[in-house]
């Protein structure tokens, strides 16, 4: 018995993927959708409206554009949460490691990383390549325990979800959802990436300005609370890997037009963070000193 919570932009996306989930779901279930083509709410605000409609205890977060493959995936929500009782969230990819460094929900930038756990076929609306099967399974299990999952399809109970689950007042347009959420749910229960259940997602994801600016407020919030290294690596380690990350995203940033006060605002928010230790996250303002430095001889 699962409730299907779906933000809606498209009428005829809706109307294939209520068709799709009709004849693949296999279990009871009921379909939330709200039509956000003309009111343009924030995906927060639309999935909480959702959550208070549900009438079930499993809830399932899913864009419209997606395919469901798997028969009967249905009846494998509710087994996975069944026989996982500290389970409050899973999804179909997700990052071992949500790094410091302002990131998706996996940095590509750190060059030593957690694990990338993911298992669905993956379309390109906007990029034009041609679409495949991306599944990794490091651990070749069937269930792996990560620091965030993706959006784009993603399960959890209700009964743990606090009244406004998702922060419709930090978050008001359509990023950084996923991320957040995943890291509420952290704090006392277990985020997965399943392999039992496989779908088509037909779009990838954008990095806009609205994504980034999502992004930083996330970081801001969480400040205390990252990394989250579920993977457990080396957190020694970690921090000079992170400083190397910073680097790289302050030379984004700059190329991108940002302010150095700007990027001395986000180091000083990420100070509090547990990698730091006494006084070294310092030791970041002198690497953004230097990036500034060595871009500044070269313009002049």
């Amino acid at each position: 018995m699962i409730s299907v919570i779906i933000c809606s932009v498209d009428p005829q996306d809706l109307s294939v993927v209520k068709e799709n989930i009709e004849k693949t779901i296999g279990t009871k279930y009921e379909i939330i959708a709200f039509d956000n083509s003309q009111d343009q709410k924030g995906i927060c605000e639309i999935y909480n409206l959702g959550i208070q409609r549900a009438k079930y205890e499993y809830l399932c977060f899913m864009h419209e554009d997606i395919e469901m493959l798997t028969a009967e995936w249905g009846v494998k929500v509710i087994e996975i949460f069944e026989k996982n009782k500290e389970l409050g969230l899973f999804g179909i990819a997700g990052g071992g490691y949500k790094s410091l460094v302002p990131s998706s929900w996996y940095n590509a930038d750190l060059e030593i990383n957690g694990q990338f756990y993911c298992n669905l076929i993956q379309g390109f609306k906007y990029g034009g390549k041609k679409e495949f099967l991306d599944h990794r399974n490091p651990k070749n299990e069937r269930l792996s325990l990560v620091a965030t999952i993706d959006g784009c399809w993603m399960c959890a109970r209700k009964s743990i979800l606090p009244a406004k689950a998702f922060d419709q007042n930090l978050l008001t347009g359509f990023h950084g959802y996923d991320i957040d959420f995943s890291l509420t749910v952290g704090q006392k229960h277990q985020v997965a990436v399943t392999y039992d259940i496989l779908l088509k997602h037909f779009s990838e994801g954008t990095f806009s300005k609205q994504w980034e600016d999502a992004i930083l407020k996330i970081h801001k919030k969480w400040s205390r609370h990252l990394p989250v290294n579920v993977d457990g690596l080396d957190e020694k380690m970690m921090l000079r890997y992170e400083r190397r990350a910073f680097k790289m995203f302050f030379n984004r940033q700059l190329n991108l037009g940002s302010s150095y006060d700007k990027l001395i605002a986000i180091i000083w928010n990420a100070r509090h963070s547990r990698i730091f230790g006494p006084f070294k996250w310092y030791k970041v303002y002198a690497d953004l000193w230097r990036v500034w430095r060595k871009r500044d001889r070269s313009i002049t």
